[in-house]
This record gives structure tokens, C-alpha cells and sequence, in this order.
């Protein structure tokens, strides 16, 4: 991946959360703009059906590669951008890092490996890691960003913010994918593309088209009885985003969680942070097994020790085969499925049971 985008005019976009969005706002932006696009994107885009794009349409004009830029196996440490985005750097891959020291450590590497006359574009939060940039922009919701959005709200299914950029401001931006979180995404491919000129009203024009990434908030039913949203959430704070979303979008519904944690070594690393999050934003919680990836089993790390640290009173552990049969004769609203593992495949049979 290094060999080929390190060619081109690299935009690679690092963090723990937010950086599939993040590619695809960026790539959708620029390929709005007509520009000459290579882009590696860590999920399918929705308004292309696909995760890679190669349009040249002027071999004359700058290419510009577009890449996800991934930490888990340190792989991002082989690219060289000429612009960096990190959108957050909270614990995760513990496995592979040991301490979230380790971890932060490690993104300060990935940013020295940006060009001398590139920009590293940081969430303000969490600039205070990077002080040591030479040329550095920040971007916020309600904090003091050099880009910022403000007055963020949701109405008919849109965010709508005032955006802060440039000494200028634009008021009710739209962004049609909801969350806070997703505003954010929104901030850092305005600076992205602002930096390479883009115009502002191809980069509104792109906000309020894109149709966002599959498994991130991705509805398979979306009528007035039952809802079905599936998202790759597999760490306490995408949950945490993806679920108050949901309780922004329906919050007189029954929210149906239903949970299979990924990674034996996530889920002992993060257990309380995961039953806090089910138990403070879902009205009923569904534990499925955990979903083992690459790992063995780790003693005592089990869905079960997962369930027993949930507050709350409506809460379950099913195999996946029971699961489409509760769904089924069970009352419910909204139903989340969520996770990084296989979850996904099981929407074919609750779809079935949901509206039948």
C-alpha cells in the first residue's frame, strides 16, 4: 500500500475511530470536485458501492492518493503523506501495543512521516500529542479549532451546523449522516480539501450527498413499526457514538442493542467501558458470543462475565441461531446489531422475522 500511494499526493487519515467515514467524506469531496482520485477506503462507500476508486480523467493534474491509514499492525508507519489526519488516538489494540502510552507513541511516529511541506490536520482534543508538527490545523465541535462547528443540531435526518473557517462563517451546513461524532468526520475533510483549494460549494454540495459507508449506520428496515441499523461499533466509544446517535434519532423507541464483542483481548481490556455504554443508551441488551478473529481464548473472558457487569435488568446471552427466533416473537423498535465479526451475516434471517 506504502509503494503505491507514496507515488501520488498522499491524504492518509489515521485514528482509533472515525477514519473510514473520514476517508470516504475526503474521497466523495474530491471526486465532486472532478479531481484525479486513488483511494483506498476500509469499508464499501455507499455512493460508489465499492472500498477502492482509481479515476484519472487528467494525467496531466495532480493525483491525489486518498488512504485509510490503519495502526493496528503499525502498517501506517509505511506511508509518507503530504497530508495526515488523525481523528483520535484512544486506547485500543492493546494486544499489539501493551499500554495506550505505547499506542500515542506510536501515531507521533506516523505524523513525523509527513512530508517537510505536508500538514498534519489533528481533532483539537487531541492536538496537545502533537505540539511537535511543524505545520499543524485543528478542528472542533464547541472548542477552539482553527476550523470549528458550532450550534450542531439534527433535524429532518440531517446535522446542521455553523462552520468557523478562514474568518469566515457558513451558517447551517448540512451533513446527511447523523451523530456528532460524524460532524467531526465532516470538519477534518473540509480541512483536507480547503488546503487543496477545493471549492466551498463542491465541498456543501458533497456533505449534503454523501450517503455514507456500509456497517456504519447502515438501516436495513426503516419503516413506522421496526427499525434495523447495523454498525461495525467494536470499542466502547464508537458505541458510545453510535448509540446516543440513536437515542438522538429516536428517542421515544425501545432501542434493542445487540452486541458481539470482537476479540477476546478488546473485551478484557474494555469490559467495564462496554457494560457502561450498553447499559446507560439500550433499553434491552443482547449478548452474542465473542467473536474470536485472530485470537484463542483468553480464561474467564466471556460474553457472560460481559452480561454479569451490565446494570441493568433487560439483558440476555443468545447463540446466534436463537437470535432471529427471539427478534421474531419478541416486542421491539429500534434494533442495533453491532460489532467487527461475522453479526452482519445474521441480518438476512431477522430481517425475515421482523417483517414477516
Amino acid at each position: 500500500m506504502g509503494e503505491i500511494v507514496n507515488q501520488y499526493k498522499c491524504i492518509a487519515v489515521a485514528g482509533t475511530h472515525g477514519k473510514t467515514t473520514t476517508t470516504s467524506l475526503i474521497t466523495h469531496i474530491f471526486m465532486t470536485a472532478q479531481k484525479n482520485v486513488i483511494a483506498f477506503v476500509g469499508g464499501i462507500m455507499s455512493n460508489y458501492n465499492t472500498n477502492f476508486i482509481y479515476k484519472i480523467t487528467n494525467s496531466s493534474s495532480t493525483i491525489f492518493s486518498i488512504t485509510e491509514a490503519d495502526e493496528y499492525d503499525k502498517s501506517f508507519l509505511q506511508l509518507r503523506p503530504n497530508v495526515a489526519v488523525i481523528t483520535s488516538v484512544d486506547a485500543d489494540h492493546l494486544d499489539i501495543y501493551q499500554t495506550h502510552e505505547h499506542l500515542i507513541n506510536t501515531y507521533q511516529s506516523f505524523a513525523s512521516k509527513i512530508k517537510d511541506d505536508g500538514l498534519l490536520i489533528v481533532n483539537k482534543s487531541v492536538d496537545k500529542f502533537f505540539l511537535n508538527q511543524k505545520k499543524i490545523s485543528t478542528y472542533a465541535v464547541n472548542l477552539n479549532g482553527q476550523i470549528m462547528a458550532q450550534n450542531v443540531r439534527f433535524l429532518n435526518h440531517r446535522m446542521i451546523f455553523d462552520l468557523y473557517i478562514e474568518d469566515k462563517v457558513f451558517q447551517n451546513v448540512e451533513l446527511n449522516i447523523p451523530g456528532q461524532h460524524n460532524v467531526l468526520n465532516a470538519l477534518a475533510a473540509i480541512a483536507v480539501a480547503r488546503h487543496y483549494h477545493i471549492s466551498f460549494e463542491d465541498i456543501f454540495h458533497s456533505l449534503k450527498t454523501f450517503n455514507g459507508v456500509k456497517r456504519r449506520f447502515e438501516y436495513h428496515i426503516k419503516n413506522n413499526d421496526k427499525i434495523l441499523i447495523d454498525d461495525y461499533a467494536h470499542h466502547p466509544e464508537e458505541m458510545r457514538n453510535f448509540l446516543s446517535a440513536v437515542k438522538m434519532l429516536y428517542p421515544d423507541k425501545k432501542i434493542t442493542a445487540i452486541f458481539q464483542p470482537h476479540l477476546y483481548s478488546r473485551t478484557r481490556d474494555f469490559m467495564k467501558e462496554f457494560a457502561d455504554v450498553l447499559s446507560q443508551y439500550a433499553d434491552e441488551i443482547i449478548l452474542l458470543d465473542i467473536y474470536p478473529a485472530r485470537e484463542l481464548p483468553i480464561p474467564g473472558i466471556t460474553s457472560q462475565a460481559l452480561l454479569e457487569k451490565i446494570q441493568h435488568t433487560n439483558k440476555k446471552l443468545l447463540s446466534k441461531q436463537e437470535l432471529p427466533n427471539y427478534l421474531g416473537s419478541s416486542y421491539h423498535e429500534v434494533i442495533l446489531t453491532i460489532g467487527a465479526g461475522d453479526i452482519e451475516l445474521l441480518i438476512p434471517d431477522i430481517k425475515k422475522q421482523l417483517i414477516n
